[in-house]
């Protein structure tokens, strides 16, 4: 039995880690699709197609957007406190604000038009980008330091101990306030939009023929 759970708790540790190897790559393809914007109207402008136009751009869309929504799913793991808060896996400590932020460019998107408004596709762009480095930055110079440091200790003095201030499960005494500021935005943000659906929603009684 013990040989059992310590392979389903392997097979668990092995998971958490690939997706917090890969995500870095999706935050660069996120902003590369975001940022490629102009790039594409200036490219379907010059088609003279409006079928392969449309096609073009509706293609755009769908990975531009599904990629975004791939990303916030799988930032959404470091919200699990049992997850985020272990000693052995190691996690950015700003992954679960990076989470909260990208969550907030989502619904600049859905409440706004970030394709025709340019208000809107600036606080977007901010907004994605504050995200990615409070993800990327800590998952460089914190998670994949670490190993470095272990290895190399003349990096390890070099470095002055900012690897491990940068992990979850090394700096508790910091990483618990993170979660809990974040879990604490999601649960305000959904509050707003809650209170703001209930205040647009038009109630209309049911009526039987």
């Amino acid at each position: 039995m013990s040989d059992q759970q310590a392979l389903v708790q392997g097979s668990q540790y092995w998971l958490i880690l690939s997706v917090a190897a890969v995500l870095p790559i999706l935050w660069a393809f996120t902003l590369s699709l975001h940022f490629a914007r102009p790039y594409v109207v200036r490219y379907l402008q010059g088609l003279t197609l409006r079928f392969g136009g449309d096609v073009w751009w509706l293609s755009y869309i769908l990975m531009r957007d599904g990629l975004l929504v791939v990303t916030l799913a799988l930032s959404a793991i470091f919200l699990f406190p049992n997850l985020y808060m272990s000693a052995d896996l190691g996690v950015p400590i700003t992954a679960p604000l990076a989470a909260l932020v990208l969550f907030w460019a989502m619904l600049a998107k859905l409440f706004g038009d970030a394709d025709d408004d340019a208000r809107t596709f600036r606080i977007v762009s901010v907004l994605l980008v504050v995200a990615s480095m409070l993800y990327i930055i800590p998952q460089i110079y914190g998670v994949e330091a670490g190993d470095q440091v272990v290895a190399l200790n003349s990096i390890s003095s070099s470095l002055g101990g900012i690897p491990g201030a940068l992990v979850s499960g090394s700096n508790p005494d910091v990483s618990y306030p993170i979660l809990n500021l974040s879990l604490a935005g999601f649960a305000a943000t959904g509050a707003v939009i809650f209170a703001w659906f209930l205040r647009k929603v038009k109630f209309e009684p049911a009526t039987i023929a």
